[in-house]
């Protein structure tokens, strides 16, 4: 049987504070860090004056004070409590507030541009209902974007969310409780809330630990959004369970100056970060224009939540090397919302390693067949699962299980998996199957290892060949004039009913002409197919997701009704 074993995980380094399995729930766990040394400290805006130093136990404190001006609005077990504003010493609060209440977080999105304030209403107001919450917790800031109509829930701003601890009554402890509803990308109209239980979070955050070698006197710095999986459960609730120490600042403040980023790693003397792809090619360009910081503490650099580009990763470890970044910081993995958030990770500290593969044996016979030269491509390991994950790879069209090396459909099962989607039992039955989830990732498995290629409804089908989008968005990046990291290609029914390609690239206003025909030069140089149009818009008007998320399937869409706005 194909598959990676719940044993088969990388091994952590050897540390008396390895752990087993803690409790079930998080309050146990939060309860006995509060009594532990750690701190969090919040940065640049999501910091009184630029900088605030707040223990672990005091936050609890003023968590449980929370949670009792929540209680007494009516909060218990089985609510959920929506929380939207940016991130903040408050925000944090009332995140551990609400599992003190013994509710279930829901954290809305942010606006990405100022241009979609309209989309963020209604997206905002479609997961209020869809959520069901019992309340919805809003910064005063962004109280006047979601003003209460008939039938909905009670809102209260974040500011008035005051109580006394002494007041807070102590829920009981259920790890079936509902922990985090996290919603998916998808469509405003029709988002998707994955459930997870106290008893998957749980499990997640073991894993992680053991997997990535984690203690005590690590130190956490993240920018991430608090409403994607990555920022909430990985660089929030971790620290928060486990009492490291954490650095936390609201991603407005790195997309505004990426080396705050690395100049915040070097002061805090950081060790673990996570990031997209994207965040470690702009941290590569910030370190051409930095000077006296020191990134030889970073240790886990973890890079996932989108394809991983490894070219990124070797050009962000060479810029970082004058500064001391080890080249074994890269840690390349693998998750997703509906495995809590880790499935795989590497071994630490081997750095990113990379299956060469035949390109055309990829596309045409989805096999990952080993190659060297031209014609060869990349793509970066992903390590074995964590601890009680399994992993298989099948035919998405018939189910059945591949080999090794095989290209089909990545199947998961395990502790951390999501027993389905809040009152969408339809999704929820179409996407598990005999109890394994079909995650819609493509991929393979080498040696025990993962590798994702793409997602099976972005693939490109031109003459028989699986061409994967991300390879043509990277080529058309690497124009003179397209920002990179803002192009989207995607497919469309071209002559005679044969699909082609097409390339929506965001331009900075040089030369269009020359900017169009290199384009086409570089994605056909790539991938020996020249796009059938090449569509050039105004920077920040690609359709993205409320994690920086290119959108595809919506690009599509505004492409065929002819508004997607040429620059």
């Amino acid at each position: 049987m194909s598959g990676v074993s719940p044993t088969s995980g990388p091994a952590a380094p050897a540390s008396p504070a390895a752990p087993t399995a803690g409790p079930p729930t998080l309050l146990p766990r939060i309860e006995r860090i509060a009594d532990g040394p750690g701190t969090v400290t919040f940065l640049g805006s999501a910091g009184a004056d630029g900088r605030e130093v707040v223990p672990w136990a005091r936050l609890h404190e003023d968590a449980q004070g929370m949670a009792a001006a929540l209680q007494a609005r009516g909060v218990g077990p089985g609510d959920h409590v929506a929380l939207l504003g940016p991130t903040s010493r408050a925000f944090a609060t009332a995140v551990q507030a609400t599992w003190l209440a013994g509710a279930a977080v829901v954290c809305l999105p942010l606006p990405m541009r100022l241009g979609s304030i309209e989309e963020f209403v209604a997206q905002t107001r479609a997961r209020i209902r869809i959520a069901d919450a019992r309340a919805v917790v809003v910064d005063p800031q962004l109280a006047p974007f979601v003003t209460p109509e008939p039938g909905d829930p009670p809102r209260c701003p974040l500011d008035e969310l005051v109580g006394h601890a002494a007041h807070w009554e102590r829920p009981p402890d259920d790890p079936d409780a509902l922990a985090i509803l996290q919603f998916t990308s998808g469509s405003t109209a029709d988002p998707k809330g994955v459930m997870l239980p106290h008893r998957c979070l749980t499990a997640n955050i073991d894993a992680m630990i053991e997997g990535s070698g984690i203690t005590p006197d690590d130190t956490g710095v993240s920018w991430l959004p608090l409403y994607h999986d990555m920022g909430l459960i990985g660089l929030l609730t971790t620290p928060m369970a486990t009492g490291f120490d954490l650095a936390i600042a609201a991603p407005q403040d790195f997309l505004a100056a990426p080396g705050d980023w690395l100049r915040w790693i070097s002061e805090f003397r950081g060790t673990v970060t996570c990031g997209p792809n994207f965040a470690y090619a702009l941290a590569a360009r910030a370190l051409r224009r930095l000077d006296d910081i020191d990134l030889s503490s970073w240790r886990l650099a973890l890079n996932g939540a989108e394809p991983i580009d490894p070219d990124a990763v070797e050009a962000f470890t060479a810029a970082g090397a004058p500064y001391g970044l080890p080249a074994t910081s890269p840690l390349c993995v693998y998750g997703m919302a509906e495995a809590t958030l880790a499935i795989s990770f590497p071994v630490p500290g081997t750095g990113m390693q990379c299956d060469t593969v035949d390109r055309a044996a990829l596309e045409h016979e989805r096999v990952a067949r080993p190659a060297t030269g031209e014609g060869a491509r990349r793509l970066a390991l992903l390590g074995r699962t964590l601890r009680d994950i399994d992993l298989r790879v099948c035919d998405p069209d018939t189910g059945a299980l591949l080999p090794d090396r095989a290209v089909g459909e990545i199947e998961l099962r395990g502790t951390s998996i999501t027993p389905g989607y809040y009152r969408r039992p339809d999704v929820t039955e179409a996407t598990i199957r005999d109890g394994w989830l079909r995650t819609g990732d493509l991929g393979y498995l080498v040696d025990g290892e993962v590798v994702v290629c793409g997602r099976i409804k972005d693939v490109i089908i031109v003459g028989g060949r699986n061409v994967y989008p991300e390879e043509i968005e990277r080529a058309a990046g690497t124009v003179s004039g397209v920002r990179a990291g803002n192009v989207i290609a995607f497919g469309v029914a071209g002559r005679r009913g044969k699909e082609g390609i097409v390339v929506v690239a965001e331009h900075r206003g040089e030369a269009p002409g020359r900017v169009h025909d290199e384009v086409v030069d570089r994605v056909c140089d790539a991938v020996g197919i020249p796009p059938l149009d090449v569509v050039l818009v105004e920077p920040g008007t690609l359709p993205k997701t409320s994690s920086g998320k290119l959108q595809r399937s919506a690009c599509k869409r505004r492409y065929h009704a002819g508004d997607l706005g040429r620059a």
